[in-house]
C-alpha cells in the first residue's frame, strides 16, 4: 500500500515535470565520461591506422570527449584485438582489418580471444579489394594467359605475399585451389619488399593493395590482371574481376576494416557509436578521403557486421583447412 508520504513525493515529482525514465536516459547519455581509446593492432602509417585516424576528430566532436589512437602492433593484429576483448572500462574499442577477426581463429590453435564470444561488432567501416598484378615483362598479359602459363610451368611459377596467413596469401591460395594451377608461395615482411621483388623479376604475381600497386601500373612497370571481388570496383572500373580475367567463377574476397568493442559493451553505447559512424560514412568528404586510400565507405548495422565476420570466417576457414596453413 502506498503511504501518504510516498504519494506526496510522487505528486511533487509529477508537478515538477520530472520522471525517473528521463533521468535514467540522461544518465546513459553522459557516455563517454572520459577519453575514448581506439586500439589499432598495427603500426602507425598502416592501412587500418590511417583509416582509423580519419574518424578521430569527427567522433571527438560528436561525443564531446577525445577519441585517441593507441597502436598495439604484433601477432598480425591479434595483440590489439585481445586487448580490446579484455577491456572493462567501457571506453576502449578496436579498429582492425578482417584477419584477426575472421582468419586468426583458424590459423592459431591457442588464440587468446574468441571473436564470436569476446567481442561486440559495432560497424563495418570500409572495404577494399586486392588487385592481382604481374610483371609487364612476364610471358603472360591476361589472367587466363597467366593460369595457362602457370600450368605449363608445372610449379615453377611463383607469387609473393606479406606473409603466411595474410589476406594476400590466403586469396592466392584460394585462387590456386579453385583454378587448379600449381604455384609457389614466397613470403616477404611487407608490401614494399613484395613490390621490390616483383620489379626485380624475383616473383611473377601478387595480390596487393590497389594504393600500392596503382602507381607502378600507371608508370607501366606492373600490369593489373584482376580485382579480387565478384564485381568490378568503382574505384578501378576498367580492371576485370577474377571471374572475368582468370575464368574462376564467383571468386569474391576483399579486405575490410571494422569497429568493435568488448563483449558486454552497453547496447546504447553500441547503438550510438553505430549511428554516428553511419552518419560520418555518408559524408562526401570523408568518403573521398577513404577513396584516396583505395577504400570504399561501408556502414550498416551491428548485426550485419556480425554476419560479415561470420561469413568471412567460414570462407577463410575452408581455405585454411584445405591448405593446412597454421601459424603455431
Amino acid at each position: 500500500m502506498i503511504t501518504r508520504r510516498q504519494a506526496l513525493v510522487a505528486a511533487g515529482i509529477a508537478a515538477s515535470g520530472l520522471s525517473m525514465v528521463p533521468f535514467a536516459a540522461s544518465a546513459q547519455k553522459r557516455w563517454p565520461q572520459r577519453p575514448v581509446k581506439l586500439i589499432v593492432g598495427f603500426p602507425a602509417g598502416s592501412s587500418p591506422d590511417l583509416v582509423a585516424r580519419l574518424f578521430v576528430e569527427p567522433l571527438s566532436n560528436a561525443f564531446g570527449q577525445p577519441f585517441t589512437i593507441d597502436n598495439k602492433p604484433g601477432a598480425s593484429g591479434n595483440i590489439g584485438v585481445d586487448l580490446v576483448a579484455k577491456a572493462t572500462d567501457r571506453h576502449t574499442f578496436g579498429i582492425s582489418i578482417n584477419g584477426p577477426l575472421s582468419a586468426s581463429p583458424w590459423l592459431y590453435s591457442k588464440l587468446p580471444y574468441d571473436p564470436k564470444n569476446d567481442l561486440a561488432p559495432i560497424a563495418l567501416v570500409a572495404t577494399s579489394p586486392l588487385v592481382l598484378v604481374g610483371r609487364t615483362n612476364a610471358n603472360f598479359k591476361t589472367g587466363q594467359e597467366f593460369v595457362a602459363a602457370a600450368k605449363r610451368a608445372g610449379g615453377k611459377t611463383n607469387y609473393g605475399s606479406v606473409g603466411v596467413g595474410s589476406g594476400a596469401h590466403l586469396m592466392m591460395e584460394m585462387l590456386k585451389w579453385r583454378s587448379g594451377m600449381p604455384i609457389e608461395h614466397i613470403p616477404y615482411p611487407g608490401n614494399p619488399q613484395v613490390l621490390t621483388a616483383m620489379l626485380g623479376g624475383d616473383i611473377d604475381v601478387a595480390f596487393m593493395p590497389p594504393s600500392i600497386a596503382w602507381p607502378q601500373v600507371r608508370d607501366g612497370k606492373l600490369r593489373m590482371l584482376a580485382v579480387s571481388t565478384v564485381r568490378r570496383s568503382p574505384l578501378y572500373p576498367d580492371v576485370p574481376t577474377v571471374a572475368e580475367s582468370l575464368g574462376v567463377p564467383k571468386f569474391d574476397a576483399n579486405v575490410w576494416i571494422g569497429l568493435f568493442g568488448p563483449r558486454g559493451t552497453p547496447p546504447d553505447v553500441i547503438r550510438r557509436l553505430n549511428e554516428e559512424m553511419n552518419q560520418l560514412l555518408q559524408q562526401s568528404d570523408l568518403r573521398k578521403q577513404l577513396a584516396d586510400q583505395s577504400w570504399l565507405g561501408a556502414g550498416g548495422s551491428p548485426n550485419a557486421f556480425a554476419r560479415r565476420i561470420s561469413d568471412d570466417s567460414a570462407m577463410w576457414g575452408g581455405v585454411i583447412k584445405v591448405t593446412g596453413t597454421k601459424l603455431d
